[in-house]
């Protein structure tokens, strides 16, 4: 995003690469990421075990979803306030560790139909521990990194995070699957709670995180503290400038999953091969969070999460008139892969950037408290969707819906754009 702060040059992976402790927390990051998808995998796969009938063993395998997804929407901005007044690496290894003893519970839970509400229970507890370890890490970033070098590491994190993605749900199944071959049904939770044990040692033991001292008592201000980062997202314009931006990205990507699968017939890939068009935007999300994480400060002066609107917006279009009787399936595939690549790559120019910008401009005894509100507006961009996205697909059509999206994304663009640059020249 432009700015007016200048970057030096002598940032880039390479840099990150020295700085031990980030990469502690980078390690860390990537097995507790891992060890999510493996738990929600887990999740899915413990539904069989309890013998379902037929007619709501869908039924139940949606519930376990909304029980790990409704903390991400109600508890994100609560748990933001603890992480400004607790160590940020007892957060961390904590949260991570308590997962890891869930999951183990799993493991003598009965298995039968009467009881499935504590398998629901417990998916819903691991995911409240979750919303105290996402702001808890994302405000250590800015602790361990110098400002030059944010634009890299927020790219790293982006780019592990979709990296978890692909190989989370790609490995996870046929890795679940072996540890029960090899060793038992059990053998699937001592994977996955080993996983985030070992996430646990990484942060706890050899994170070299230095905070100053909390005197102050979390319990006293809690309702006060949440007033007060809502106020700060008020005044500074800069910060939720870049948070509706993120929060817009994200309805893209929740709105995506659920016409992919439409889109994907359409365009020639049988239906349940959608996840190509998913996994595509994923490697040019990478791709693209790669290029800034190397080379970001040549680009800083520029509106990079204009050009990332603009891109996403016009391959949401371009989507619509892409049908396979019109180009030949080979074509249209090959054309529908690389566009799914291109709006990942656009994707990149307005996640990382954000992020970091939202880094440098809060001050860090107001982090907790915006990372967890943006953790919070995320989940719910995410959720919103995913439950309107298909209904207005089966109302007006497919390739209304994606017109109509395409637009939105290229005008809120350039509305943010114009709001942030009056920001920064009332500023100067």
């Amino acid at each position: 995003m432009q700015t007016s702060d200048p970057q030096p040059s002598n940032g880039g992976f390479r840099s990150l690469m020295d700085n031990r402790a980030f990469v502690v927390l980078w390690a860390g990051q990537i097995i507790s990421q891992l060890a999510d998808k493996f738990f929600f995998l887990l999740l899915i796969a413990l539904v069989g075990d309890y013998q379902p009938p037929v007619d709501i063993e869908n039924s139940m395998r949606s519930s376990v979803m909304i029980a790990n997804t409704l903390p991400a929407v109600f508890f994100g901005s609560a748990a933001g306030i603890f992480v400004d007044r607790w160590s940020k690496k007892q957060i961390l290894w904590t949260t991570t560790l308590m997962r890891g003893l869930l999951t183990l519970v799993i493991i003598v839970l009965p298995k039968s139909l009467p009881f499935f509400p504590l398998l629901l229970t417990v998916a819903f507890l691991e995911s409240i521990l979750t919303q105290f370890f996402a702001p808890a890490e994302q405000a250590a970033i800015p602790v361990l990194v110098k400002r030059h070098n944010l634009m890299p590491a927020n790219a790293l994190f982006t780019t592990t995070m979709m990296g978890s993605l692909v190989v989370g749900f790609s490995v996870g199944p046929p890795l679940l699957k072996w540890s029960q071959n090899w060793g038992g049904v059990d053998c699937r939770q001592y994977l996955v709670g080993g996983l985030y044990a070992l996430s646990a040692v990484v942060l706890g033991i050899l994170l070299p995180l230095r905070e100053k001292k909390h005197t102050e008592s979390v319990a006293l201000h809690p309702f006060s503290d949440l007033k007060l980062g809502l106020a700060y997202l008020r005044k500074n314009r800069l910060v939720s400038n870049a948070m509706v931006q993120l929060t817009v990205l994200y309805c893209v990507f929740a709105a995506l999953q659920v016409l992919s699968i439409g889109l994907a017939e359409k365009v020639g890939f049988e239906e349940n091969q959608f996840g190509f068009l998913l996994s595509a935007a994923g490697v040019g999300l990478i791709i693209g969070a790669g290029v800034l994480g190397q080379w970001g400060e040549r680009f800083h002066h520029l509106p990079l999460p204009l050009f990332g609107f603009i891109s996403m917006g016009g391959v949401l279009v371009l989507f619509s008139f892409i049908h396979q009787d019109w180009l030949g399936v080979d074509l249209s595939i090959a054309l529908s892969l690389s566009l799914s690549m291109f709006l990942g790559m656009g994707a990149a120019m307005i996640g990382v950037p954000m992020q970091t910008l939202i880094q440098v401009k809060t001050p860090p005894d107001m982090r907790g408290k915006v990372f967890g509100f943006q953790n919070n507006v995320v989940n719910i961009a995410l959720s919103v969707p995913l439950a309107v996205a298909g209904i207005l697909a089966d109302i007006l059509g497919l390739r209304r819906v994606l017109i109509a999206m395409g637009i939105t994304v290229i005008v809120a663009g350039f509305l943010v754009w114009r709001s942030t640059r009056k920001v920064l020249q009332d500023a100067i």
